[in-house]
Formats: structure tokens, sequence, C-alpha cells
């Protein structure tokens, strides 16, 4: 089977608030749909290597021309990421790098309808973050921008076991004064109501245009 629309998560926690907003959105288009962890695949940053100009085919000895194939075919992706240090995680960094060994003289993304779930604790940089991927769907790969889902995350150190204690624990500036780790409820997406519904939104909207 030939996905009409994929779903690329960045984030590696197993079953993470990324993964299960994109897997809704996939299940809401009602198309058949790929769900794609890269953690789970090797997909390195692009080295720049040029070898792809001629055919718009990377060389690299990974898993991105195979997933390069079923994106070529598809009509619609979903790409998930997650916010460590105010910036996009490598994992859907570096796959947003190797997009361009489609963009050489046919632009092989042109058409594709998009959408994006990124998912971290601050506004700032969750809005930069949504700015920065909406510029590289639109004007460097000429998608159509169908919707950007903003997911609120949880803060590793108070899962982690350590956070009372360790001396490097995040805390301290994330919380009031005196929180103990096992006061921060995790926040599952979906109790976040109005993401959660715009997800199916965003997700039936591809399947409409796309039927």
């Amino acid at each position: 089977m030939t996905p009409e629309i994929i779903g690329i998560s960045g984030s590696p926690i197993k079953d993470s608030n990324t993964d299960r907003l994109i897997k809704a959105v996939l299940e809401n288009s009602g198309l058949d749909a790929e769900f794609v962890k890269l953690s789970r695949i090797n997909v390195k940053p692009c080295i720049a290597c040029k070898a792809c100009v001629p055919d718009n085919i990377c060389k690299v000895n990974d898993d991105f021309p195979a997933l390069a194939e079923k994106i070529k075919t598809a009509k619609a992706l979903v790409i998930g990421g997650y916010i460590p240090y105010s910036q996009i995680d490598a994992f859907t960094k570096s796959l947003l790098e190797r997009f361009w060994s489609l963009r050489h003289g046919t632009n092989l993304l042109k058409g594709k309808l998009g959408a994006t779930v990124i998912t971290g604790c601050f506004p700032e940089p969750l809005a930069a973050v949504n700015q920065a991927l909406a510029a590289e769907m639109t004007q460097f790969e000429n998608m159509e921008l169908m919707g950007q889902l903003t997911v609120q995350g949880n803060i590793p150190c108070a899962f982690c076991g350590k956070g009372d204690n360790c001396g490097m624990s995040a805390l301290p500036m994330m919380v009031e004064a005196g929180t103990k780790a096992e006061d921060i409820p995790y926040n599952a997406v979906e109790d976040q109501a109005e993401v959660w519904a715009n997800a199916a939104v965003i997700g039936r909207t591809i399947g409409k245009r796309l039927t």
C-alpha cells in the first residue's frame, strides 16, 4: 500500500504526545496513512555532497532515500517534533535538511498538503519554531500549509526520578519554589481539548481536500 498521507515524528519518546497527535491527524484524514518515527530509523543530516542535484535522489546510504520515495508519491505530510533547548529537535532538523535533495530543478514537494505538530513548554520558542516550519513548508518547499498544532509539553526533570535533588534540575526556574516533582502532573495531549479537537479538524480537512 502506498500511503497518501505520511506522519513523521521527531520525538524519541515512546508513544509520545507528539506521536499521538500526529496519529490523530492521520486517523481523521480517512486516507491510507503511514506513521514514521525518526528515532527508529537512520536519517542523518545533509552532508552537502550535491550528488542529488542531477536527479533529486539523495545518495547518502541511510534510510532517507527509501522514505523519500514514499514522500514523493504521498499527497500530504504531517511533521512533528519537540523543542529541546528552545530549538527544533535534531531528528526533525535532519529530516528537513534532507528535503534539499527534493528541491533541485523540479520541486518534488510542491503542491503537497502539510501540517505541523510541535511540543514544548514555553510559548516563545514554540512560536519561533512554528514560524520557521511554516516558512520551510510554504517558502522553500512550496507546500500548502493546512495547520499547525502546538502541544503543552512536560518538564523532563519532573519525571526523570532525580528532579528534586539534582543540582542541574530545571524545576527551580520552571515551577513555583518548593514544588516537588511528584506534585507536577503529566500533560497528556488528549487532555488538551482545543489542540486535540483541532487535530481532528485538520485531519478531516486534509482528507476532504484529497478525496
